[in-house]
């Protein structure tokens, strides 16, 4: 397990991520009925649960990209203003998204590499053309990061020159270096085949050990034991059980949850 007694010295009163009470729905199917989640500083919050629990969804409407119809999100102890009501519900300041969005960077299960550029570029656009940064220094950092996740010499490369492992890889030196507050994985290793799927397993595991801050939706039963600080099992759309990885997976006390993790071997 990680060194979690330092990592606790890095956890301020307000959490990165609060969410309250949200629902989600896509037309008459509510996907989300009222879920909660925190995501405190340096932690790993991991989402386990069967395919249409609402993983997925409650990620994409924590960054935003989807919209609730009910519930409080807050980022560091800011709250997102809202208007309209149910389904008519919208983030009222669209700077507010833009700046939250770009401090909860996504890494999402099909890379999203923009394949006309080398992974240098892609690396380098957001924080250029979006944070505005300077082109030199976000090179610098673009190269600091392709190395730390094992693929500097593939800084020239396009996408379709590298494994699926080796573009996941390059998918989440893109999202460190917008420098964000916490990152976000929705399902990174689940279109990968196993051996490639270690690859990037230990580059997310590296980060973890760092003290980053992160919200993983994952199939990966032993990459939520060993990189988690805290669990939680969805199942339709609720929060079935949560807590730590040690008493979630060494002592479930639901059915449902006892019947998933016999099936997944969790």
């Amino acid at each position: 397990m990680r060194g979690r007694p330092a990592k606790r010295l890095r956890v301020l009163t307000e959490p990165v991520l609060s969410i309250r009470d949200l629902h989600k729905s896509y037309g008459d199917i509510e996907v989300l009925k009222g879920v909660d989640l925190t995501a405190q500083r340096g932690h790993v919050v991991s989402l386990i649960g069967s395919s249409g629990s609402g993983k997925s969804t409650l990620l994409r409407c924590a960054n935003l990209l989807e919209d609730s119809q009910q519930g409080e999100i807050a980022f560091e102890g800011e709250p997102v203003r809202w208007k309209g009501r149910g389904r008519d519900r919208r983030p009222a300041d669209p700077a507010q998204v833009t700046r939250i969005r770009t401090n909860l960077s996504m890494v999402f299960q099909q890379f999203n590499l923009w394949a006309h550029m080398t992974i240098l570029q892609n690396v380098m656009e957001a924080p250029v053309h979006v944070l505005g940064r300077p082109r030199a220094e976000v090179e610098e950092a673009a190269r600091g990061y392709l190395d730390k996740v094992g693929i500097a010499d593939k800084a020239d490369a396009y996408p379709a020159q590298l494994s699926g492992g080796q573009q996941q890889r390059a998918a989440i030196a893109r999202a460190l270096c917008m420098e964000p507050r916490a990152l976000l994985f929705d399902e990174p290793t689940s279109a990968l085949d196993p051996e490639l799927e270690q690859e990037v397993v230990r580059v997310i595991k590296a980060l973890a050990e760092e003290g980053r801050t992160m919200i993983l939706v994952t199939h990966d039963m032993h990459m939520a034991r060993d990189c988690s600080d805290r669990v939680i099992f969805l199942h339709q759309g609720l929060i079935e059980e949560e807590g730590t990885p040690e008493r979630l997976f060494g002592q479930p006390e639901s059915e449902r949850l006892r019947g998933f993790l016999s099936i997944t071997g969790g």
